[in-house]
Parts: structure tokens; sequence; C-alpha cells
């Protein structure tokens, strides 16, 4: 029996990258994970991966996957991910808002205005889509007193990263994470966001081989990257914490986190901390400040 046994999470964007390696994580500690994106063909997008396949990984953990295709820009259907998850389980113990409208040309070194103006879709599903969704989550989890909301951001939000618009929608998201633990501290549900160096998701992977001077850059240097899977390792931590809400509010370097548990990624390398090279987060957690909040 694992940590996780009997609970339930949404893990948006899950269909590869980030967040298929968390669904896969918290799916190791036998919880029920509602498996979200828009691939459900395998070949019809650039990159491998299905909410599908996903899911069934999740079961071949020791989890329960449960596959659904919704596209976070559309409110409709997020609502109908939410109105399952209710009826089906009654609960929802963990949601990760990890869905993200990265464009292809993110990693390449031109100005905002040399992009295209579309780039601006990561505000919707970047931004305003963990919003939605974590409108929908609490509804769920304050009646029961229980649950834990996490953003997926990074030290971009200090640190320019990218681009323009990339620096923006984390930054309002770690933003974001801190106001809702505010509301939510009443109704004991911790929100929070997780900062995130490099990951070795299909995408990372791609454009190291396709630019090799990225490797030489701090942001993109492999050898402070981890797996798709430490993030979940995490936070199947967090969920499991029945302190948790001491950290509510609050943003968090994942690797640090993680040495706070003791947890290490899939090849028992000790995930380092970019602190000093990148930057500190700026929100801490709510019970840090009683006042001025």
């Amino acid at each position: 029996m694992g940590s996780l046994t009997g609970k339930v999470a949404v893990v948006t964007g899950a269909s590869r990258g980030i967040g298929k390696g968390i669904a896969l994580a918290l799916g190791a500690e036998g919880a029920t994970v509602y498996v979200t994106g828009r691939t459900v063909t395998p070949g019809t997008h650039p990159l491998p991966g299905t909410v599908g396949e996903t899911a069934a990984e999740v079961d071949a953990r020791g989890g329960t996957g449960i596959a659904v295709q919704v596209d976070h820009a559309d409110d409709d259907q997020v609502a109908a991910l939410f109105t399952q998850v209710e009826r089906e389980q009654g609960r929802l113990d963990i949601l990760v808002n990890n869905a993200f409208a990265l464009p292809e040309d993110l990693t390449e070194p031109r100005p905002f205005w040399e992009k295209p103006l579309s780039n601006w879709d990561m505000v919707d599903v970047g931004v305003r889509s963990n919003f939605v969704a974590a409108w929908h989550a609490a509804k769920i989890m304050t009646p029961r007193k229980s649950g834990l909301i996490v953003a997926i951001s990074g030290y971009v939000g200090v640190t320019y990263t990218y681009g323009v618009v990339f620096g923006t929608c984390k930054s309002a998201v770690d933003r974001m994470a801190r106001d809702m633990a505010i509301e939510l501290e009443p109704y004991n549900v911790a929100s929070l966001s997780l900062w995130q160096g490099l990951t070795f998701t299909e995408r990372a992977n791609r454009n190291l081989e396709r630019d090799p001077a990225m490797k030489e850059r701090i942001v993109t240097n492999p050898a402070i990257g981890c797996s798709t899977e430490h993030p979940g390792r995490v936070i199947a931590a967090l969920a499991a914490d029945p302190e948790v809400m001491r950290r509510s509010g609050g943003t968090f370097i994942t690797a640090e986190v993680a040495q706070d548990y003791g947890i290490t990624d899939v090849d028992g390398k000790v995930v380092p901390s970019l602190r000093a090279e990148r930057g500190s987060p700026i929100w801490h957690p709510i019970v840090e400040a009683p006042r001025g909040r």
C-alpha cells in the first residue's frame, strides 16, 4: 500500500513531459490519477505521448490511471472533467496545474517583437487555465476541508528565461498560488508553487539535441537536470505530509523540498538547487507572514 492509496489526483497536461512524470510518481504511491491532455491518438503530435498511454503506465505502477481528453483553453471541457471526478470519486485530494501552451519557438533567442503574438497563448493555458482548474477543484476540496493544489513554475519567476511572456506567466502563477492559499487557509486546503529547473522532457531532450549550445548555459545544462518523475516524487511527499499546511502560500525550489524529504531522482541522484545561480523565491508560506500577507 502506497502513501497515497485512496487519494484522488488530477494532473493537467500529462500526455507527456513533466505532467506525465508527476502522474506516474503519484500512481506509484497508489493514487487514482486523472490524466488530462489534448493528445489521444499516437502520432498526432510532433512529440510522443497520449493521455491513454500515461494512464496505462499509471496502472502499471500500481495506481489507477483515468485518461480524459481536455483542452484546458476550453472552460466547458474543464468543467466536465471536474464534474466527472466528483461523480466518480466523490473527492479530490490533489490538483497539479501543469498544462502550459509552450510555443515551438520558446527557446529561440529572439526578442518578443520578433516572435508571433500567438505566444500570448501561454497566458491562456498556463495562467488562466490554472485559475479555472483551481476554481473547480476548490469547490470539491473545501467542503471536505482537505486538499493540495500545486502549480508548476520555475526560477523564471525572478530570473529572465526564454522570453517576456514566459516570465510573465510563471511570475503570475507564483502569486496566484499564494493568494489562493490565503483564501483556502480556513478550509485546510494547501496551495503552493514549485520551481523546476531543467527537466528531461521529450521536448527538452529534442531541443538539446538540436542545439548543442544549450548544454553550455546554466538554464539548460544537463548536469543539473532531473527526470520528469522527480517533481512527482516531491508532490507525493507533500500530499502525504500531515503538516503540508505549513508550506501553504509558499513558492519552493523543488530540489530543496526533495532534500527536506530525503528524495532522490529515479537514478539516485540528489538534484541540486540553483538558488545561488538563479535566484530565490519571493513568496514564503503564509504562516510565516501573519501580517501584510
